[in-house]
């Protein structure tokens, strides 16, 4: 029997952890999983806490089983992280980004990387579903809430990047409204698909 639909909802801070735990589980292409679910879970409180930003879960019962994880400015965001969370986040982590400091200073420069000018600021920054429930169309429940969300908010336009071989996320995030934008490289020699999506 087909499990029922979960509640999908804007998440409370302390939902933070396990939307973090998740993305580490599920999400392979980039640096942030490379940092580990304590970074993680710093950098999703602090969206959490960010009036320009917010999470949105999957709630089956007391379990997170979905995340997509938004800002309406990506820089912005960065600067409040670094500004707020920073020194403790880098401290606790500072084996593992030195490992990764040239994946590290790509994200950084990314908002302003060359063909990303005339991007929207407002990102759908992560989606990640459980793998016990992949494919259930929790996914596009997440992107459809965040999207209304991001419309509650007035922001007409958003992109979102995904590797240029995930064929099933680009196949979400076209199937969600996004059209493709650019190809960029956030990390050298890895090309990505920027998808924008504008309000109807």
């Amino acid at each position: 029997m087909r499990p029922a639909p979960p509640e999908v909802r804007l998440a409370h801070e302390e939902e933070a952890g396990p939307a973090a735990a998740l993305h580490a589980r599920r999400i392979t292409e980039g640096f942030l999983p490379t940092l580990g679910p304590a970074f993680l879970a710093r950098l999703y409180r602090r969206v959490v806490r960010d009036p320009g930003s917010f999470l949105v879960v999957a709630i089956d019962g007391d379990r997170v089983v979905g995340m997509c994880a938004c800002t309406e400015d990506l820089g912005a965001l960065y600067r409040a992280f670094i500004r707020h969370d920073g020194l403790i986040a880098g401290l606790r982590s500072a084996p593992r980004i030195l490992r990764s400091l040239p994946r590290v200073l790509e994200t950084l420069r990314y908002p302003g990387a060359e063909g990303a000018h005339d991007l929207p600021p407002a990102e759908v920054l992560a989606v990640a579903v459980d793998g016990a429930r992949a494919g259930g169309g929790i996914g596009r429940l997440l992107v459809d809430a965040a999207l209304v969300e991001f419309d509650r908010r007035g922001t007409a336009r958003v992109k979102v990047v995904a590797g240029g071989d995930n064929a099933a996320a680009l196949g979400l995030y076209r199937a969600t409204g996004f059209v493709d934008a650019a190809r960029i490289e956030v990390h050298e020699g890895t090309e990505s698909v920027v998808l924008v999506r504008s309000a109807p």
